[in-house]
């Protein structure tokens, strides 16, 4: 992939917070629009997905990738997943860094480790190249309740440019389902990387 191609993919990772329906609906909406991705999962989030869902994702990448593919249905070469240690990947370098990382859902953990800057896994140094390089970085943040250690980490990214989107749906779309809620914060994600869809409408419009 050269390093234009590079630079218009979105690095979706997916870590071990509950809340693995939130990445896989925003893998699911960047693949149908075309989007090329490349995907990160840690250990914790292969325990999570099996838990929290139906489906069983390979823990080598490449049989993930085409587990995944075969799921979402989208063209082999949309979808790029590496693994946990893969450092020769485009995200772990300046050079070929997305426009975008998106890590969906986000624990703590993973949280507390981009705050310090740790790089000890391809996630964490994936976020460390997007921050660096100052492009879009969106933490989508499950846990409940925040203590004072998290809600330092997330001012501390706050004030670097990050977006701190954490997963709390809103009401006022009258949501008569989990998916909705889920889709809540997919298109709250969407609008933050500029991309369209039509998962819910925006505040004070009405469906015609």
């Amino acid at each position: 992939m050269s390093r234009v191609a590079a630079r218009e993919t979105v690095t979706v990772a997916m870590t071990g917070a509950s809340g693995a329906l939130y990445g896989l609906r925003l893998l699911e909406q960047l693949l149908t629009s075309g989007q090329m991705v490349y995907l990160l999962i840690s250990k914790a989030a292969q325990v999570v997905l099996a838990t929290e869902t139906e489906l069983r994702v390979p823990a080598q990448p490449e049989q993930a990738q085409a587990y995944l593919v075969q799921h979402f249905g989208c063209a082999p070469e949309q979808l790029q997943v590496f693994g946990r240690e893969q450092w020769m990947a485009p995200v772990a370098s300046g050079s070929a860094a997305p426009k975008a990382m998106v890590v969906c859902p986000c624990s703590t953990g993973t949280l507390s480790a981009i705050a310090n800057g740790a790089s000890d896994n391809l996630i964490e140094r994936a976020a460390d190249v997007v921050i660096k390089e100052q492009r879009k970085l969106i933490l989508v943040v499950r846990e409940t309740p925040l203590s004072a250690i998290h809600l330092e980490n997330m001012l501390k990214l706050a004030r670097l440019g990050v977006v701190i989107l954490p997963a709390s749906p809103g009401f006022y779309h009258q949501p008569e389902s989990i998916m909705d809620l889920v889709d809540h914060i997919t298109a709250r994600v969407l609008d933050h990387l500029g991309l369209e869809h039509s998962l819910s409408m925006p505040w004070g419009y009405t469906q015609e």
